[in-house]
């Protein structure tokens, strides 16, 4: 019998595709593949698999988190705008049993009041914001200790 290796769905939303010349002062300059590349290095470290979506549509994102059951281990989740407004998204992490991790490169308590509110964090098991691309790298280590700890 061969074990399969945990596998980690990386979930980027809108305008993500855009990091590296959106609002520099904000997101910096690194870019989505940046971020990717970052985070398949040390998931190769950590035994994981890992794949990465990235859309703009909020019925790709419903979508891929409905698919997700049985396929993934765990999301790393940056719904983007989504996150503020998007009940959809919501009740779509909220019917399925994979854990979803909420992850904001910017720490949207300190932006737009509009951005303090997340419709998500309610059905995810933890956010983490505000630190850049290390927001996703510290999301992956949570994931990988949930996984390994059976939860």
């Amino acid at each position: 019998m061969v074990d399969k290796k945990p596998c980690i769905l990386v979930l980027h939303g809108p305008n993500l595709n855009l990091l590296g010349r959106r609002e520099p002062e904000i997101y910096g300059t690194f870019t989505l593949e940046d971020i990717n590349g970052q985070l398949k290095e040390r998931a190769d470290e950590l035994g994981l698999g890992i794949d990465f979506i990235q859309t703009n549509y909020e019925g790709k994102m419903i979508e891929s988190i409905q698919e997700s059951d049985g396929r993934y281990d765990c999301i790393i989740l940056n719904a983007a705008a989504f996150t503020h407004y998007s009940i959809a998204v919501r009740d779509a992490i909220a019917a399925v049993s994979t854990p979803v991790i909420e992850v904001h490169l910017s720490n949207i308590y300190k932006r737009e009041e509009f951005r303090h509110y997340s419709v998500i964090s309610s059905v995810v098991c933890g956010q983490i914001s505000g630190f850049g691309t290390d927001s996703y790298l510290l999301a992956l280590e949570g994931a990988a200790r949930m996984i390994h700890r059976g939860n």
